[in-house]
Protein backbone atom coordinates (compact mmCIF):
# COMPACT_ATOMS: atom_id res chain seq x y z
CA UNK A 1 0.00 0.00 0.00
CA UNK A 2 1.04 3.40 -0.45
CA UNK A 3 1.69 5.81 2.52
CA UNK A 4 2.52 9.35 2.42
CA UNK A 5 1.61 11.08 5.46
CA UNK A 6 4.88 11.97 6.62
CA UNK A 7 5.14 15.78 6.82
CA UNK A 8 1.42 16.83 7.46
CA UNK A 9 0.84 13.81 10.12
CA UNK A 10 4.17 13.73 11.42
CA UNK A 11 4.08 16.67 12.30
CA UNK A 12 0.30 17.74 13.25
CA UNK A 13 0.47 14.35 14.85
CA UNK A 14 3.16 15.58 17.14
CA UNK A 15 1.39 18.78 16.59
CA UNK A 16 -0.83 20.42 19.18
CA UNK A 17 1.28 19.61 22.14
CA UNK A 18 -1.07 19.62 24.57
CA UNK A 19 -3.10 22.83 25.87
CA UNK A 20 -1.49 24.45 22.64
CA UNK A 21 -2.93 22.23 20.68
CA UNK A 22 -3.91 23.43 17.39
CA UNK A 23 -3.11 21.92 14.14
CA UNK A 24 0.07 21.12 13.53
CA UNK A 25 3.65 20.15 15.74
CA UNK A 26 7.65 20.27 15.14
CA UNK A 27 9.48 22.72 16.82
CA UNK A 28 11.53 24.92 16.74
CA UNK A 29 12.63 28.38 14.83
CA UNK A 30 14.49 26.23 11.93
CA UNK A 31 15.19 28.93 9.20
CA UNK A 32 13.90 26.53 6.37
CA UNK A 33 15.15 28.31 3.54
CA UNK A 34 18.71 28.21 4.39
CA UNK A 35 20.75 31.41 4.79
CA UNK A 36 19.75 35.18 4.03
CA UNK A 37 22.03 37.44 4.64
CA UNK A 38 23.57 36.92 1.28
CA UNK A 39 23.93 40.79 0.16
CA UNK A 40 23.32 39.67 -3.79
CA UNK A 41 19.60 38.26 -2.29
CA UNK A 42 16.46 40.54 -2.31
CA UNK A 43 14.98 42.19 0.42
CA UNK A 44 14.12 39.38 3.22
CA UNK A 45 10.35 38.92 4.33
CA UNK A 46 10.23 36.16 7.09
CA UNK A 47 7.07 33.97 7.04
CA UNK A 48 6.92 32.18 10.74
CA UNK A 49 4.59 29.23 10.25
CA UNK A 50 4.26 25.44 11.80
CA UNK A 51 6.75 22.28 11.84
CA UNK A 52 4.61 20.65 9.29
CA UNK A 53 4.66 23.87 6.45
CA UNK A 54 5.94 22.38 2.98
CA UNK A 55 6.00 23.50 -0.39
CA UNK A 56 8.24 22.00 -3.70
CA UNK A 57 11.45 24.40 -3.80
CA UNK A 58 10.47 25.51 -7.25
CA UNK A 59 7.56 27.35 -5.80
CA UNK A 60 9.78 29.07 -3.37
CA UNK A 61 12.25 30.08 -6.26
CA UNK A 62 9.24 31.49 -8.55
CA UNK A 63 7.86 33.29 -6.06
CA UNK A 64 11.46 34.99 -5.10
CA UNK A 65 12.20 35.53 -8.83
CA UNK A 66 9.02 37.01 -9.19
CA UNK A 67 8.53 39.62 -6.24
CA UNK A 68 12.69 40.10 -5.85
CA UNK A 69 12.22 39.39 -2.37
CA UNK A 70 14.30 36.58 -0.25
CA UNK A 71 11.51 34.22 1.45
CA UNK A 72 12.83 33.20 5.27
CA UNK A 73 10.72 30.48 6.62
CA UNK A 74 10.91 30.00 10.24
CA UNK A 75 8.89 26.96 12.36
CA UNK A 76 7.23 27.54 15.44
CA UNK A 77 5.77 24.60 16.84
CA UNK A 78 2.18 23.64 16.23
CA UNK A 79 -0.59 25.80 15.62
CA UNK A 80 -1.25 26.41 19.68
CA UNK A 81 2.56 26.80 20.35
CA UNK A 82 2.53 28.92 16.78
CA UNK A 83 -0.48 31.24 17.93
CA UNK A 84 1.11 31.53 21.94
CA UNK A 85 4.40 32.66 20.33
CA UNK A 86 3.00 35.27 18.07
CA UNK A 87 0.97 36.92 21.04
CA UNK A 88 4.11 36.77 23.49
CA UNK A 89 5.88 38.68 20.77
CA UNK A 90 3.17 40.91 19.35
CA UNK A 91 4.66 44.02 20.23
CA UNK A 92 8.37 42.96 18.70
CA UNK A 93 7.13 40.27 16.08
CA UNK A 94 9.23 37.67 15.00
CA UNK A 95 7.75 37.88 11.33
CA UNK A 96 6.39 39.89 8.91
CA UNK A 97 3.62 37.13 7.84
CA UNK A 98 2.21 34.03 9.54
CA UNK A 99 0.40 30.80 8.18
CA UNK A 100 -0.98 27.53 10.18
CA UNK A 101 -3.02 30.02 13.09
CA UNK A 102 -6.51 27.69 12.44
CA UNK A 103 -9.85 28.19 13.65
CA UNK A 104 -9.01 26.34 16.80
CA UNK A 105 -6.77 29.67 17.93
CA UNK A 106 -7.51 32.22 15.52
CA UNK A 107 -9.87 34.08 17.74
CA UNK A 108 -7.30 34.15 20.40
CA UNK A 109 -5.13 35.89 17.84
CA UNK A 110 -7.61 38.13 16.77
CA UNK A 111 -8.53 38.77 20.21
CA UNK A 112 -4.83 39.85 21.48
CA UNK A 113 -4.36 42.03 18.09
CA UNK A 114 -1.63 39.99 16.79
CA UNK A 115 -2.46 40.57 13.03
CA UNK A 116 -3.07 43.71 11.16
CA UNK A 117 -6.65 44.36 8.85
CA UNK A 118 -6.18 42.20 5.80
CA UNK A 119 -5.16 43.92 2.46
CA UNK A 120 -5.78 40.87 0.38
CA UNK A 121 -8.52 40.11 -2.15
CA UNK A 122 -9.71 36.87 -2.12
CA UNK A 123 -10.40 34.82 -4.73
CA UNK A 124 -13.55 33.22 -5.32
CA UNK A 125 -14.47 30.28 -2.57
CA UNK A 126 -12.20 31.78 0.04
CA UNK A 127 -14.92 33.62 2.22
CA UNK A 128 -16.76 30.72 2.40
CA UNK A 129 -14.00 29.15 5.19
CA UNK A 130 -13.35 33.18 6.74
CA UNK A 131 -13.02 32.63 10.87
CA UNK A 132 -16.46 33.97 12.52
CA UNK A 133 -15.97 37.22 13.95
CA UNK A 134 -13.16 38.49 11.54
CA UNK A 135 -15.06 40.92 10.06
CA UNK A 136 -11.64 42.95 8.89
CA UNK A 137 -10.39 39.84 6.80
CA UNK A 138 -7.25 39.84 8.91
CA UNK A 139 -6.96 35.86 8.58
CA UNK A 140 -6.73 34.72 5.12
CA UNK A 141 -8.18 30.90 4.84
CA UNK A 142 -5.91 29.32 2.92
CA UNK A 143 -6.02 25.58 3.24
CA UNK A 144 -8.90 23.27 4.91
CA UNK A 145 -9.13 19.62 5.74
CA UNK A 146 -11.26 17.63 8.18
CA UNK A 147 -10.21 15.09 11.37
CA UNK A 148 -12.46 12.13 10.70
CA UNK A 149 -12.72 8.71 12.25
CA UNK A 150 -11.46 6.13 9.92
CA UNK A 151 -11.80 2.22 9.61
CA UNK A 152 -10.05 -0.53 8.03
CA UNK A 153 -12.77 -1.68 5.28
CA UNK A 154 -10.68 -4.92 5.02
CA UNK A 155 -10.50 -5.82 8.52
CA UNK A 156 -14.42 -5.81 9.20
CA UNK A 157 -14.83 -7.56 5.51
CA UNK A 158 -13.03 -10.78 6.98
CA UNK A 159 -14.19 -10.83 10.32
CA UNK A 160 -17.62 -10.76 9.22
CA UNK A 161 -18.38 -7.39 11.55
CA UNK A 162 -20.70 -4.25 10.76
CA UNK A 163 -18.39 -1.50 11.40
CA UNK A 164 -19.34 1.41 12.79
CA UNK A 165 -20.56 4.39 11.08
CA UNK A 166 -21.27 7.30 13.84
CA UNK A 167 -19.80 8.38 17.16
CA UNK A 168 -22.17 6.95 19.14
CA UNK A 169 -21.01 3.37 17.53
CA UNK A 170 -17.57 3.46 19.23
CA UNK A 171 -19.05 3.31 22.80
CA UNK A 172 -20.47 0.23 21.33
CA UNK A 173 -19.35 -3.23 23.10
CA UNK A 174 -19.41 -4.39 19.12
CA UNK A 175 -16.02 -2.20 18.82
CA UNK A 176 -14.82 -2.66 21.90
CA UNK A 177 -10.76 -2.56 21.56
CA UNK A 178 -11.45 -1.83 18.20
CA UNK A 179 -10.57 2.18 18.46
CA UNK A 180 -7.40 4.55 18.65
CA UNK A 181 -7.13 8.03 18.75
CA UNK A 182 -4.76 10.56 19.29
CA UNK A 183 -4.50 12.37 22.26
CA UNK A 184 -6.60 15.27 22.60
CA UNK A 185 -3.66 16.85 25.17
CA UNK A 186 -0.34 16.23 22.25
CA UNK A 187 -2.04 15.88 19.62
CA UNK A 188 -3.64 18.68 16.91
CA UNK A 189 -5.96 15.61 15.42
CA UNK A 190 -6.91 14.61 18.61
CA UNK A 191 -7.85 17.85 19.72
CA UNK A 192 -10.29 18.11 16.78
CA UNK A 193 -11.45 14.82 17.32
CA UNK A 194 -12.78 15.74 21.45
CA UNK A 195 -14.05 19.04 19.53
CA UNK A 196 -15.95 16.67 17.22
CA UNK A 197 -17.59 14.73 20.50
CA UNK A 198 -18.35 18.15 21.97
CA UNK A 199 -19.65 19.72 19.23
CA UNK A 200 -21.83 16.57 19.11
CA UNK A 201 -23.22 15.75 22.75
CA UNK A 202 -23.07 19.44 24.46
CA UNK A 203 -22.79 19.18 28.15
CA UNK A 204 -22.64 15.27 27.80
CA UNK A 205 -19.20 14.77 26.14
CA UNK A 206 -17.82 13.77 29.62
CA UNK A 207 -20.20 10.95 29.88
CA UNK A 208 -19.97 10.10 26.24
CA UNK A 209 -16.19 10.03 26.87
CA UNK A 210 -16.51 7.56 29.88
CA UNK A 211 -17.82 5.55 27.71
CA UNK A 212 -15.76 5.22 25.12
CA UNK A 213 -12.87 4.75 27.80
CA UNK A 214 -15.15 1.79 29.54
CA UNK A 215 -15.28 0.23 25.66
CA UNK A 216 -10.82 -0.16 25.88
CA UNK A 217 -10.29 2.88 23.86
CA UNK A 218 -6.59 3.92 23.34
CA UNK A 219 -5.11 6.68 23.50
CA UNK A 220 -1.85 7.35 21.65
CA UNK A 221 0.30 10.17 21.98
CA UNK A 222 0.29 11.17 18.30
CA UNK A 223 -1.23 10.56 14.81
CA UNK A 224 2.31 8.45 14.15
CA UNK A 225 1.13 6.05 16.90
CA UNK A 226 -1.97 5.99 16.54
CA UNK A 227 -1.88 5.42 12.78
CA UNK A 228 1.08 3.94 11.94
CA UNK A 229 1.55 1.46 15.46
CA UNK A 230 -1.96 1.16 15.73
CA UNK A 231 -3.88 1.15 13.11
CA UNK A 232 -4.39 -1.89 11.24
CA UNK A 233 -3.87 -0.75 7.62
CA UNK A 234 -1.03 1.72 8.71
CA UNK A 235 1.40 -0.26 7.62
CA UNK A 236 3.03 -2.00 10.65
CA UNK A 237 1.46 -5.30 13.26
CA UNK A 238 -1.67 -2.54 14.35
CA UNK A 239 -4.45 -4.52 16.07
CA UNK A 240 -7.30 -1.51 16.02
CA UNK A 241 -9.00 -1.32 12.89
CA UNK A 242 -11.00 1.77 13.76
CA UNK A 243 -8.50 5.29 14.21
CA UNK A 244 -8.75 8.91 14.45
CA UNK A 245 -7.24 10.40 11.10
CA UNK A 246 -8.22 12.36 8.12
CA UNK A 247 -11.25 12.60 5.33
CA UNK A 248 -7.84 12.66 2.96
CA UNK A 249 -6.58 9.46 4.67
CA UNK A 250 -8.09 6.60 2.30
CA UNK A 251 -5.85 8.53 -0.82
CA UNK A 252 -2.96 6.77 0.55
CA UNK A 253 -4.07 3.78 1.31
CA UNK A 254 -5.03 2.31 -1.84
CA UNK A 255 -3.50 -1.30 -2.70
CA UNK A 256 -1.28 -1.60 -4.96
CA UNK A 257 -2.26 -2.94 -8.73
CA UNK A 258 -5.60 -1.91 -7.00
CA UNK A 259 -7.97 1.04 -7.78
CA UNK A 260 -10.29 0.34 -4.40
CA UNK A 261 -8.76 1.88 -1.36
CA UNK A 262 -8.55 0.08 2.07
CA UNK A 263 -9.82 2.32 3.95
CA UNK A 264 -12.78 5.07 4.78
CA UNK A 265 -13.38 7.76 6.64
CA UNK A 266 -16.86 8.35 8.72
CA UNK A 267 -18.33 11.26 7.21
CA UNK A 268 -20.71 11.65 10.45
CA UNK A 269 -17.62 11.89 12.93
CA UNK A 270 -15.89 14.75 10.66
CA UNK A 271 -14.63 18.73 12.21
CA UNK A 272 -13.50 20.38 9.68
CA UNK A 273 -10.14 22.46 10.19
CA UNK A 274 -9.00 25.30 8.30
CA UNK A 275 -5.50 27.50 8.63
CA UNK A 276 -4.94 30.89 7.71
CA UNK A 277 -2.43 33.10 6.67
CA UNK A 278 -2.09 36.61 8.03
CA UNK A 279 0.37 40.29 8.01
CA UNK A 280 1.68 40.38 10.99
CA UNK A 281 1.15 43.96 13.15
CA UNK A 282 4.20 45.52 13.25
CA UNK A 283 6.07 43.95 10.91
CA UNK A 284 9.50 45.37 9.44
CA UNK A 285 8.42 44.21 5.50
CA UNK A 286 4.22 44.44 5.71
CA UNK A 287 4.36 45.26 1.59
CA UNK A 288 6.17 41.42 1.09
CA UNK A 289 3.99 40.05 3.68
CA UNK A 290 1.04 40.87 1.81
CA UNK A 291 2.86 39.50 -1.47
CA UNK A 292 2.87 36.28 0.58
CA UNK A 293 -0.45 36.09 1.58
CA UNK A 294 -1.18 36.51 -2.23
CA UNK A 295 1.15 34.18 -2.84
CA UNK A 296 -0.31 31.26 -0.72
CA UNK A 297 -3.47 32.20 -2.40
CA UNK A 298 -2.13 31.84 -5.84
CA UNK A 299 -3.37 28.97 -8.21
CA UNK A 300 0.30 27.67 -8.46
CA UNK A 301 0.47 27.21 -4.38
CA UNK A 302 -3.26 25.73 -4.01
CA UNK A 303 -2.70 23.11 -6.30
CA UNK A 304 0.35 22.19 -4.39
CA UNK A 305 -1.21 22.19 -1.29
CA UNK A 306 -2.81 18.40 -1.79
CA UNK A 307 0.07 16.65 -2.02
CA UNK A 308 2.68 18.51 -0.14
CA UNK A 309 0.52 19.30 3.04
CA UNK A 310 -1.98 16.90 2.57
CA UNK A 311 -4.61 19.33 2.75
CA UNK A 312 -7.25 21.04 0.36
CA UNK A 313 -6.99 24.32 -1.46
CA UNK A 314 -9.55 26.62 -0.07
CA UNK A 315 -9.83 28.11 -3.82
CA UNK A 316 -12.53 27.07 -6.22
CA UNK A 317 -11.42 25.27 -9.32
CA UNK A 318 -8.44 23.68 -8.11
CA UNK A 319 -7.75 20.78 -9.84
CA UNK A 320 -6.94 18.17 -6.96
CA UNK A 321 -4.65 15.01 -7.40
CA UNK A 322 -6.14 11.58 -9.11
CA UNK A 323 -6.18 9.70 -6.25
CA UNK A 324 -7.93 12.28 -4.33
CA UNK A 325 -10.70 12.48 -6.52
CA UNK A 326 -10.92 8.73 -6.60
CA UNK A 327 -11.03 8.15 -2.87
CA UNK A 328 -11.81 10.92 -1.17
CA UNK A 329 -15.10 11.70 0.03
CA UNK A 330 -16.17 14.97 2.35
CA UNK A 331 -18.84 15.41 4.47
CA UNK A 332 -21.54 17.70 3.81
CA UNK A 333 -21.82 19.49 6.81
CA UNK A 334 -18.87 18.43 9.39
CA UNK A 335 -19.37 19.28 13.06
CA UNK A 336 -17.58 22.81 14.15
CA UNK A 337 -17.99 25.20 17.31
CA UNK A 338 -17.92 28.44 17.48
CA UNK A 339 -13.92 29.45 17.33
CA UNK A 340 -14.53 31.99 20.68
CA UNK A 341 -16.15 29.66 22.33
CA UNK A 342 -12.94 27.10 22.06
CA UNK A 343 -10.72 29.76 22.77
CA UNK A 344 -12.77 30.67 26.08
CA UNK A 345 -13.48 26.51 27.22
CA UNK A 346 -10.29 24.84 25.65
CA UNK A 347 -8.09 24.30 28.96
CA UNK A 348 -11.25 23.70 30.92
CA UNK A 349 -12.26 20.97 28.06
CA UNK A 350 -8.73 19.48 28.33
CA UNK A 351 -8.27 19.45 31.99
CA UNK A 352 -11.34 17.50 32.14
CA UNK A 353 -10.64 15.25 28.79
CA UNK A 354 -7.41 14.50 30.71
CA UNK A 355 -8.99 13.99 34.26
CA UNK A 356 -11.33 11.34 32.15
CA UNK A 357 -8.94 9.32 30.29
CA UNK A 358 -6.19 8.87 33.23
CA UNK A 359 -8.68 7.39 35.66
Amino acid sequence: MRYAYGRRAGALAAAIVLTTTGCSLVGGDDDKNGGTDDASKGPKVVLVTHGSFSLPDDLIADFEADTGLTLDIRTSGDAGELTNKLVLTKDDPIGDVAFGVDNTFGSRALSEGVFEPGAVAWPEGVSQYALPGDEEHSLAPIDNGNVCVNIDDTWFTEHDVAPPTSLDDLADPTYRGLFVTPSAATSSPGLAFLLATIAEYGDDWPDYWKRLMDNDTSIASSWTDAYQVDFTQGGGDGDRPIVVSYDSSPAFTVAEGSDTSTTSALLDTCFLQVEYAGVLAGAENPEGATKVVEWLLSPAVQEALPENMYVFPTVDRIDLPAEWTAHVERPDAPLSLDPAEIDAERENWLREWNDITTR
